[in-house]
């Protein structure tokens, strides 16, 4: 009798660069969090969990290395739901263990999903996340839902979710050239234990829509400005001569026809340089606006995404043993780290089924950082701005929550307790 051959999948292009840089700084994991108005039930919220990995079952999987490349691996490993007993993005992925690459945990109100990068990234999770919720809602209040639980706007099959979208979208022979140019650092005493600082505000989605309609712009930039400005004024004088890098990870389904539940983004570098510019919150809006519309053009991000494509399928890198790529992207994620100061990543507006907004509050997420970072996302009238930070110092997100109050969006803050 033949021995069961376990099924694998190769790493997508971008989740090859997380497992050789994920450390316990920066574990590479995100937190997306679904706020309801009630207690939640751990019991149901794993009846849902069972039902849900059937729909996503790239989520079985384990990360294992081979000698050329690293892979997922389909495991018969039962994933359990259990009460939130450690720190926000802790370490999913260790090489030593066989793990599944995500955890759901709840407290309180919250369902709290966090996944590896390696497996998926923000628009994957979150459809994982709306799914679960629909089917906890179901569980939980059944005589609501006596025609099942509700369904996402997502229908994607079997094949669709586990697709390479890089490898069938994405031409590596246009690629574009990388500019080199170093940016900002933010520095600081860190937080003890590799803690990461979370501050989260919350404020009306229509008031700041109001409010960036009124300098003509969008909800991104305008918190991108507000960043860059609010970073500004705590960086020495003898560093402002770099520009201030915000990369803003970007959806590549909204380029191409992609139902992957796997990652699929590309990434922009957007700065601005005081040494060039004044500081007005006007001038860094307009910059930021025509350097938004030069660079979010599928022409470009063909070219920015088909650059690494390339370097994966370059014939020599392909044959080159696992523990020499593991050096080689180790350098060059050094190299990209020294040309941005921030990541900010707003993953849009929060849909959900009509039957399910009675139970719902809100929306949030995070992701682990070794400096600081920015991620936002919108459920009806309620947006969240969360600042993850390993730095005692807060000034940043004073600044830049100060900012939007004086252009009188109001904000309720909540943080941990090390903030």
């Amino acid at each position: 009798m033949k021995p069961y051959k376990k099924e694998w999948t190769r790493l997508d292009n971008a989740a090859k660069i997380f497992p050789c840089n994920t450390n316990a700084q920066d574990t590479k994991v995100f937190r997306f969090v679904c706020q309801l108005k009630e207690p939640v039930d751990g019991t149901m919220l794993q009846k849902a969990l069972e039902e849900t990995i059937e729909e996503f079952p790239i989520y079985k999987s384990v990360l294992k290395s081979g000698f050329f490349w690293y892979y997922l691996e389909r495991s018969n490993i039962k994933p359990l739901v259990h009460m939130e007993d450690s720190p926000p993005c802790g370490p999913l992925y260790d090489k030593n263990s066989k793990r599944l690459l995500f955890d759901v945990s709840y407290f309180g109100n919250r369902i709290n999903l966090e996944v590896f990068h390696a497996l998926t990234d923000g628009t994957g999770a979150m459809n994982f996340l709306k799914t679960l919720v629909c089917k906890y809602l179901f569980y939980k209040h059944p005589d609501h839902f006596r025609d099942g639980p509700a369904k996402i706007n997502y229908d994607a099959s079997a094949h669709q979710k586990n697709e390479d979208s890089f490898l069938k979208h994405i031409n590596p022979s246009l690629k574009g050239k990388k500019k080199l140019s170093r940016a900002v650092q933010i520095k600081g005493a860190k937080l003890l234990e590799y803690r990461l600082g979370i501050i989260e505000g919350t404020v009306s989605t229509s008031k700041l829509l109001e409010t960036a309609r009124k300098y003509n712009t969008t909800i991104t930039v305008l918190i991108g400005a507000l960043l860059i400005k609010a970073i500004y004024k705590e960086i020495p004088a003898v560093n402002r001569k770099r520009p201030i890098v915000l990369t803003i990870p970007v959806n590549l389904r909204s380029y191409f026809e992609s139902e992957t539940a796997r990652n699929f983004f590309g990434i922009i570098n957007v700065g601005y340089a005081f040494s060039e510019l004044d500081d007005s919150v006007d001038t860094i809006i307009n910059t930021l606006n025509q350097k938004f519309k030069k660079q979010l053009t599928k022409e470009n991000i063909i070219k920015s995404t088909g650059l690494f494509l390339a370097i994966e399928r370059n014939p020599f890198v392909r044959f080159v043993p696992l523990f020499i790529k593991d050096i080689v992207l180790k350098i060059a994620n050094i190299i990209a780290e020294r040309q941005r100061t921030c990541t900010l990543s707003n993953i849009g507006r929060v849909e959900m089924p009509e039957s399910t907004e009675s139970f719902i509050e809100k929306f949030s997420v995070y992701n682990s950082t070794d400096r600081l970072g920015v991620w936002v996302c919108s459920y009806k009238d309620k947006l969240t701005i969360s600042f993850t930070s390993v730095f005692k110092n807060t000034e940043i997100q004073k600044n830049f929550f100060r900012s939007l109050a004086n252009m009188g969006v109001g904000v309720e803050i909540a943080t941990t307790p090390d903030q």
